[in-house]
C-alpha cells in the first residue's frame, strides 16, 4: 500500500521537474593559478535563489524558464554578473574564472581558511553528500567556547557524554561500539579500560572540523555501532599568520576551598613521571611524601600558533601550520558517597567524600603539506600530547556497616596521579591521474601511546574504638591492601594505512561522472603491554600509635618498618617469596586486515546509490599473568567478518534531500576486558573475563534533510539498531559484588528519532562595508528506546562456571542510553567597521535518566539522574589584532546523581555532588 501511493508521488515530482532547466558550472581563482575557487556565492539576480561553490568550484541551480542574471560573488573578488536565458529541460553551463579586486591579497586568502572551517561549508558538504554526515567545525567550536574535542561532540545531535568519565555516548551505545581517527587513521587508548581515547586530550586549537559519522562507511574499520568521531587537523593555506594567547579561570568550588590540596611528586605541568622503589620490599625506599601540600587553584592557558605558505614553481606551494599550547584546570567536588547496597536498600559503605583534581594538558602539532601540482598533495602531520590528571580524594564515615567503622570515623585517602604521552606521525598523498578520472589517496600512520600512574597512593584509617570516636585512629588490618603504593605502565604502539583508488566513469554532457568505482586496503598492527605493581604496607598484630592524618610520614617510615609496625608485600608476596617483585601483567597484539570495494552510481538526475562490501580478517592475542591467574596463560582468536553497507540519496528538492543507510559492522572485546587483572577502586573492584567474544550489529538509518538557505538546516532522522550478543558491564555473584564484562544476553535492540534545527532568525548584510548582524538558533532533539536480552544461563555456559551473573530481571535498557538528549543554542553576531566583531552564544544541554549499572541479586538498576547545564560565551574582536573572550560555564551548577534503584524499598542515592560554576578571561593578539 505504501508503495502504490509513494510511487505516483515521484512520478508527480519527475513531471514538476521536467518544467524546469539547471544552469551549472565551474568557477576558478585566477589568483591561484586557477584553481577552483570553493565556497564562492552563486545568486540569481532579484531572486532569494541559489548555491555556493563546492571545494571542486561547482555548483548546481534549478530553475523555471525565462531570462536571468547570474551574480557570482566572493569576498575580495569582483562580482561578476553574468546574463542568460534558460529553456525547459535545458542544462546550461556557465563557468567563470574570478579575479582580485582592491582588497588586500592576504583579506582573501584568509577569507579561503576560514570558510573551509565554516558552518556553512560543512553544511554544503552534507547536503552533497550521499552518506548520512553530521560535523562540528572551528567556527562553531569557537563560538561556543568549546576548549575540547570530547565537549565539542557533545553538542552534536544524539551524543551526550558521561558526567564522570571522559566517555561518549551515541544515541546510548557508549565506548566500545564507537570509533576514534585523526585524518581518517585510527588513534591508540590512552587508558587500558577503554576502547577509544580521551576526546578531551585534544585541544580545539588544533581543530579544522570534527567529522561525526554515525552510519557506517566503507572505508572505516567494521568495529563500530554507534559512531566513528574524525578529528580532522587544521591546514594552513594562507598568508603568513603568528598568534598568541593566554588565558585565566576559576572553578566556583576549588577557589572556595580554604586549602586546596594535592600529593607530593608530580609538578605544575603534568611531565612527572615517579619510579617504581628499588628494593621495595626489603626496605623502605619510597621516594615522595604522604603528605599532602596545599596550591592556589587559579586556571591558566597560553598558547602560541603560526603558519605560512608559500609558491613553489608555476603550479606549487608549500604550507606549514604550527601550534604549541598549555592548559590547566583545578576543580573541587564534595558529597556523599555510598557502595555495596544491598536488596533491603542498606548501603554498607557510607561516606563523604571531598575530592581535588589538578588536571593539565600540554599539545603541540607541526602540519607540513606541499602541493606538487594541481594533482598532486603530500601532507605530514606530527602531534604530540601529554596529558595528565592529578586526584587527591578524602573520604570519612562508615568503611563497612559490619566490619570496618561500623559506627563512622573510618577515614580513607587515595591520591592518583594519572600520564598520558601520545605521540603520532602521519603521511598522507592524494593524487589525481589519468585526466583526473581516477583519485589516488592513501595515508600511513606510527604512533607512541604512553599511560602511567606513577605511584598511587592510599590510606586506610579506622576508630581505635568503634564506640568511643575521640580515641583517635589507627592504620587499618582488615585487608593488606588498604594502605599500598601501586605503579602502572602501560604502551601502546600501532603502525596504520589507508590505501583507496576510485574511477570515475559515465561522463556526462555536462562534465559530470555519473559513476565512480572505490577500491582500497586498510591494515592495522597493534602492540600493548601493560604491567602493574602494588606495594601493600600490612598493619602488624601489635600495638598501634595514632595517626595524624595530615602527618602520616610520621607513621609511614624507616624506623617504624624496622620497629615492625607494618610490613611490605606485593600481591605475589613479601621478600621471602620467589614471585614478590613480579607484577601483574598481560601483552598482546591486534592485526586487522581490511579489503573494501564500492560503486557510487547516479541513477537519475536526483538519485545517488552507493554499495560496498568490506571484508576484514582480525587477529587478537594476548597473554596473561595476574593474581587471579597466577601462571603466564596465553589466549587467542581470530575471525573473518563480512560487512555489507549501502547509502542512498534521493534530491527531493534542490534543497531537500532523503537519505538512507544500512550496514553490518562488528564490536570487538578490549585487551583489559579479555584479561583477568583485577583494578581495584575505593569501593568497587574490576576483572576481565577471557571468554568474551564479539558482537555483531545490524544498523539502519532513514534522513530527511532541509537547507533553506546557506548556513541553515532542518532535518528528521529515523534509526533503529541490532545488536548480536551485547558485551555488557555487570556485578558477579560474588563476596564482594566484583564487576566484569559478559557477553550478557542473545540481542539488543535500540530506535529511535533525531531532529535537528539551524535558523538564522534575522541576518542583515552589507556587502559594500562587510558589515553584517545576525541572531542564530541551533536546536537538536534525540529521543531513544532500547532494550536488551539478560541471560544468566548464557553467561555461566559461556563461562565455563567462572562468572555467575544474578541479573534481577531478563531484560534492560542498555548501560549509558538516555531516552532524550537535547541541545540548544542562542548566538547573536555582528560585524563591524574597522575589524571590530562581536559573538554571544548562550548553550544549553539537557540527558534524561539513563543506565550506569545493570541490576543484579534482586536489586534495580544502578542510574545516573537526569542533568541539565547553561552555558555564556562573549567574544569581542578589538580590531584585526586583538581580541577578548569571556566565559561562564555550568552556571546553574546541578547536582550529579547517581542512584542504586529498588523495587522493595526507597531509591538510595550512591553518589551525588556538584561540579561547580566556571569562569574565564582569554586574551589573543595576531601579528
Amino acid at each position: 500500500m505504501k508503495l502504490k501511493i509513494l510511487l505516483p508521488f515521484l512520478f508527480f515530482i519527475s513531471l514538476t521537474f521536467a518544467q524546469t532547466g539547471t544552469v551549472s558550472g565551474v568557477i576558478l581563482d585566477k589568483e591561484f593559478n586557477n584553481e577552483p575557487l570553493p565556497f564562492a556565492n552563486i545568486t540569481v539576480k532579484g531572486s532569494t535563489q541559489g548555491a555556493s561553490t563546492d571545494d571542486q568550484g561547482r555548483y548546481s541551480i534549478t530553475l523555471k524558464p525565462g531570462n536571468y542574471t547570474l551574480v557570482i560573488a566572493f569576498l575580495g573578488y569582483e562580482t561578476k554578473e553574468i546574463p542568460f536565458t534558460l529553456k525547459a529541460g535545458e542544462k546550461k553551463v556557465i563557468n567563470h574564472t574570478l579575479e582580485a579586486s582592491g582588497v588586500q591579497l592576504a583579506d582573501i586568502v584568509i577569507t579561503h581558511t576560514v570558510s573551509k572551517e565554516s558552518e556553512q561549508a560543512l553544511l554544503q558538504e552534507q547536503q552533497k553528500a550521499v552518506e548520512i554526515k553530521q560535523a562540528i567545525g572551528a567556527e562553531e567550536i569557537s563560538k561556543k567556547g568549546i576548549s575540547d574535542v570530547a565537549a565539542a561532540v557533545a553538542k552534536t545531535t544524539g551524543i551526550s557524554k558521561s558526567e564522570s568519565s571522559s566517555g561518549i555516548f551515541v544515541r546510548g551505545l557508549g565506548d566500545r561500539y564507537n570509533m576514534t581517527t585523526l585524518n581518517g587513521l585510527p588513534l591508540p587508548s590512552n587508558n587500558p579500560s577503554t576502547k577509544n581515547i580521551s576526546l578531551d586530550l585534544f585541544s580545539t586549537d588544533i581543530v579544522e572540523y570534527i567529522g561525526i559519522d554515525k552510519t557506517y562507511n566503507y572505508k572505516n574499520y567494521g568495529d563500530f555501532a554507534g559512531a566513528n568521531i574524525d578529528i580532522v587537523s587544521k591546514n594552513y593555506t594562507g598568508s603568513g599568520m603568528l598568534e598568541v594567547g593566554t588565558g585565566f579561570g576559576v572553578n566556583s568550588n576549588a577557589v572556595s576551598q580554604d586549602k586546596f590540596y594535592l600529593q607530593d611528586g608530580p609538578n605544575y605541568y603534568g611531565f612527572t613521571n615517579q619510579s617504581e622503589p628499588k628494593n621495595g620490599l626489603a626496605d623502605y625506599n619510597f621516594s615522595t611524601s604522604w603528605n599532602k601540600h596545599a596550591e592556589t587553584p587559579v586556571n591558566t592557558s597560553y598558547y602560541l600558533r603560526g603558519g605560512d605558505s608559500y609558491s613553489v614553481g608555476d603550479n606549487g606551494k608549500f604550507s606549514f601550520f604550527i601550534n604549541g599550547s598549555f592548559d590547566n584546570s583545578y576543580t573541587y567536588k564534595e558529597g556523599v558517597l555510598r557502595g555495596s547496597v544491598t536488596s533491603d536498600g542498606t548501603a554498607k559503605v557510607d561516606l563523604f567524600q571531598k575530592s581535588y583534581n589538578y588536571s593539565t594538558s600540554t599539545n603541540g602539532m607541526l602540519n607540513l603539506a606541499y602541493k606538487i601540482n594541481n594533482k598532486n598533495t603530500i601532507k605530514t602531520n606530527t602531534l604530540y600530547i601529554n596529558s595528565s590528571n592529578q586526584n587527591h580524594s578524602e573520604y570519612t564515615g562508615v568503611l563497612d556497616i559490619f566490619d570496618i567503622a561500623p559506627n563512622g570515623g573510618g577515614y580513607q585517602r587515595r591520591s592518583t596521579f594519572d600520564r598520558t604521552s601520545l605521540l603520532v606521525n602521519q603521511l598522507l598523498g592524494d593524487h589525481k591521474l589519468f585526466d583526473e578520472k581516477v583519485d589516488f589517496n592513501w595515508g600511513l600512520s606510527y604512533n607512541m601511546m604512553t599511560n602511567v600512574i606513577p605511584d598511587r597512593m592510599q590510606n586506610t584509617f579506622i576508630p581505635r574504638n568503634d564506640d568511643d570516636l575521640s580515641q583517635g585512629l589507627v592504620p587499618s588490618n582488615f585487608n593488606k591492601a588498604h594502605n599500598h603504593r601501586y605503579y602502572q605502565e602501560m604502551t601502546d604502539d600501532e603502525v596504520a594505512g589507508n590505501f583507496s583508488a576510485s574511477y570515475k566513469f559515465k561522463k556526462d554532457e555536462d562534465g559530470k561522472y555519473r559513476g565512480k568505482f572505490t577500491a582500497g586496503y586498510s591494515g592495522r598492527y597493534k602492540l600493548i603491554d601493560f604491567n602493574a605493581i602494588q606495594y601493600n604496607l600490612q598493619t602488624a598484630n601489635t600495638a598501634q600509635p595514632n595517626i595524624d592524618v595530615n602527618n602520616i610520614d610520621a607513621y609511614y617510615n624507616q624506623n617504624n618498618f624496622d620497629a615492625g609496625l607494618f610490613t611490605l608485600s606485593t600481591l605475589f608476596g613479601d621478600i621471602n617469596s620467589p614471585n614478590g617483585y613480579t607484577p601483574q601483567s598481560y601483552s598482546g597484539q591486534q592485526i586487522i586486515s581490511a579489503g573494501y570495494g564500492a560503486i557510487d552510481y547516479q541513477f537519475t538526475p536526483r538519485l545517488f546509490v552507493n554499495v560496498a562490501f568490506r571484508s576484514e580478517f582480525i587477529i587478537q592475542d594476548i597473554e596473561y599473568l595476574t593474581t587471579l591467574v597466577p601462571t603466564t596463560t596465553k589466549k587467542f582468536f581470530d575471525t573473518m567478518e563480512y560487512l555489507p553497507s549501502l547509502a542512498a540519496k534521493y534530491e527531493l528538492t534542490e534543497k531537500q534531500n532523503l537519505k538512507l543507510a544500512a550496514s553490518k559492522s562488528y564490536t570487538l572485546p578490549q585487551f583489559k576486558e579479555r584479561a583477568p587483572f583485577q583494578y581495584e577502586e575505593i569501593n568497587q573492584v574490576y576483572f576481565g573475563n577471557p571468554y568474551l567474544y564479539n558482537s555483531t550489529d545490524y544498523n539502519f538509518d532513514l534522513k530527511w534533510e532541509y537547507f533553506p538557505k546557506n548556513g541553515e538546516v532542518i532535518s528528521v532522522t529515523g534509526f533503529g539498531k541490532y545488536i548480536q550478543n551485547p558485551i555488557n558491564q555487570t556485578t558477579v555473584a560474588s563476596a564482594a559484588n566484583d564487576i566484569s564484562y559478559v557477553n550478557s544476553g542473545e540481542k539488543a535492540v535500540g530506535f529511535g528519532a533525531e531532529f535537528e534545527f539551524r535558523k538564522f532568525l534575522f541576518n542583515v548584510e552589507n556587502n559594500s562595508t562587510n558589515e553584517s548582524t545576525n541572531l542564530a538558533l541551533g536546536i537538536n532533539l534525540s529521543y531513544l528506546h532500547t532494550n536488551q536480552d539478560l541471560d544468566r544461563n548464557k553467561v555461566q555456559q559461556e563461562t565455563r562456571g567462572t562468572i555467575n551473573a544474578f541479573f534481577t530481571e531478563t531484560s534492560s535498557g542498555l548501560t549509558g542510553a538516555s531516552d532524550l538528549l537535547a541541545n540548544t543554542d542562542l548566538s547573536f553576531n555582528m560585524n563591524m567597521k574597522n575589524d571590530k566583531a562581536l559573538t554571544m552564544t548562550a548553550t544549553c544541554g539537557y540527558f534524561s535518566d539513563r543506565i550506569y549499572a545493570l541490576g543484579t541479586n534482586y536489586k534495580g538498576d544502578i542510574v545516573d539522574k537526569a542533568v541539565l547545564t547553561t552555558d555564556f560565551i562573549l567574544k569581542y574582536k578589538v580590531n584585526k589584532n586583538l581580541g577578548i573572550g569571556l566565559s561562564a560555564k555550568n552556571l546553574n551548577d546541578p547536582k550529579i546523581t547517581r542512584v542504586q534503584e529498588n523495587k522493595t524499598v526507597q531509591d538510595v542515592t550512591i553518589s551525588e555532588y556538584r561540579k561547580g560554576r566556571n569562569f574565564g578571561l582569554s586574551i589573543k593578539y595576531e601579528f
